[in-house]
């Protein structure tokens, strides 16, 4: 996918962070994804003996994702799908979100599908506790995100982005980031976005401890999550 160029939008196209501080993100995302992955290792492997023993599957889910300059990297997470579910639900739902009206009967801000009938039962508790992400601290270790971020695209939906929210793929995308504790899902689409867009310009070594430290309550207390 080629990405848009945002010199087309009314606003000045964001610039690549300096060299020290791009070096400094790299040094600390290394570090801290490292202990978090080795320290959460028994853990891991406890839930992914849980989500193979609960539904047939894989326990890990892999899906092409658009990283830094819409770069596609293979993201991982922990399945929280019945295995060989097709994505049209929510390829539809999410271009109502961004290019229509999103159906009556659904919360306004609900950004992935209330009741979704693919999600397993052990899929919602991962999700409500954003337990099936850890699998992309492996990501994190690889350079393909940085814990802190816009979150991760998918190809098809970046098309779907206006020129100005291409902006968002000039840094990479993170484990975690400023729509994540401003709201989760319970914010629309288009609210998320011009959140990347806010950390985008805003981006420091100590706005992203400031979101870290405000991630452990908001998964904790499952605030937004749907």
């Amino acid at each position: 996918m080629t990405i848009r160029d945002s010199r087309s939008a009314d606003t000045c196209v964001a610039s690549p962070p300096p060299l020290r501080r791009r070096a400094t993100k790299r040094a600390f995302d290394l570090a801290v994804a490292s202990v978090f992955l080795l320290a959460l290792l028994p853990f891991l492997l406890a839930v992914g003996v849980m989500v193979r023993l609960t539904t047939p599957g894989r326990a890990l889910f892999s899906q092409v994702r658009l990283g830094q300059y819409g770069r596609p990297f293979v993201l991982y997470k922990f399945r929280t799908m019945y295995d060989g579910c097709p994505d049209h639900l929510h390829r539809a739902y999410v271009h109502e979100l961004l290019t229509g009206t999103p159906r009556a009967d659904v919360a306004a801000g609900l950004y992935k599908l209330d009741a979704d009938p693919r999600v397993t039962k052990v899929g919602r508790l991962l999700r409500r506790t954003s337990i099936d992400e850890l699998p992309q601290l492996l990501n994190v270790i690889r350079g393909q995100m940085s814990l802190v971020g816009p979150r991760p695209a998918l190809p098809w939906e970046a098309e779907m982005f206006d020129a100005v929210h291409q902006q968002r793929f000039s840094v990479l995308p993170g484990l975690t980031g400023l729509w994540q504790v401003s709201g989760r899902n319970a914010l629309t689409i288009r609210e998320g976005l011009e959140l990347d867009l806010e950390y985008v310009r805003w981006q420091s070594f100590l706005l992203d401890l400031a979101i870290l430290l405000k991630t452990v309550p908001v998964v904790l207390s499952t605030a937004g999550a749907r």
